[in-house]
């Protein structure tokens, strides 16, 4: 070493700079030099993004990587993309690879094998490439129809909402609601003052009144009531003999009441009271005689 200049070991030193360099640019990309692999080609007419170092799958597995991507100028719409993958990897004829875009905006091979266990992709075969756009494509596919037909709905429905915001009987009516909210506000505040002063003055004047139940339920508790039905009961019955008796001509008050020879008789006595009366008014003299100096002789 001690013959080597010093130019010289700048130069070692930058080439094994540079080499690690390449080395950790391409592990960075998940390339590995050193590892041995192989590959294939796949043809597609959109890659929809597909950069280089994007994995390569079969089964949810990474198996490889998109080492190169080629686009065919002379032939627009035929993109060749060369995958590098490991040796071990075998793939069966029949099989194709697909790419996926996910819900990111990310797309991915995938390798769907075919279940070929006699014939296989020899290193550098193409293999057929099939675009799948995954989720959105299910989205884009199913939604668009219906948004063409929302939309006119859409626009309908906001043309009636700017004429209804701009109708003065809507101010009026948030006007309303406002008043309402004030007088509901002001309903408020006079529940709160009932609720915390005249209720409970209430419920101890309730509460007064149960007692005076509870006390006079006490009092009724020691009457006995079936003595007092016994002498209402006695007195109905002295009640009813009473009234018999009454309707009764057996007695004096029974021919008083029933008899109506006595009315009749009291009705002329009456009426022969009232023209003794009326007489006695017009002709006195026939009835009175009064003198101071005696009786006159005739």
């Amino acid at each position: 070493m001690k013959y080597l200049t010093k130019e010289v070991k700048i130069g070692i030193a930058i080439a094994v700079a540079l080499g690690m360099l390449i080395y950790g640019i391409n592990y960075l990309r998940g390339i590995n030099l050193f590892k041995p692999s192989t590959y294939y080609y796949v043809k597609y007419a959109n890659i929809n993004g597909l950069a280089k170092s994007s994995p390569v799958y079969a089964d949810g597995f990474k198996i490889g990587i998109v080492r190169e991507i080629y686009y065919d100028y002379a032939h627009p719409g035929n993109v060749t993309v060369e995958v590098e993958m490991d040796t071990d990897m075998r793939i069966p004829k029949g099989s194709s690879a697909e790419l996926v875009t996910e819900m990111l905006g990310t797309v991915k091979m995938n390798l769907l094998l075919a279940n070929n266990p006699r014939e296989a992709y020899q290193v550098g075969d193409t293999i057929p490439g099939v675009l799948n756009n995954g989720p959105l494509d299910a989205l884009t596919s199913n939604l668009l129809p219906q948004l063409e037909v929302m939309v006119p709905r859409i626009d309908s429905i906001l043309v009636s909402l700017n004429q209804l915001l701009a109708d003065p009987s809507l101010k009026s009516a948030l006007h309303s609601v406002d008043a309402t909210a004030a007088n509901l506000k002001e309903a408020t505040a006079q529940l709160n003052v009932l609720m915390g002063e005249d209720i409970p003055q209430l419920t101890g004047k309730l509460n007064k009144i149960g007692d005076n139940f509870v006390a006079i339920s006490d009092n009724l508790k020691g009457i006995d009531y079936a003595s007092t039905f016994r002498k209402v009961d006695a007195t109905m019955a002295n009640l009813k003999g009473i009234t018999d008796q009454l309707n009764s001509k057996d007695n004096t008050i029974g021919l008083l009441l029933n008899d109506s020879s006595l009315y009749n008789n009291l009705n002329a006595t009456g009426a022969n009271a009232a023209s003794l009366l009326e007489d006695l008014r017009l002709h006195p003299k026939r009835y009175v005689h009064f003198s101071l100096f005696g009786k006159k002789e005739k």
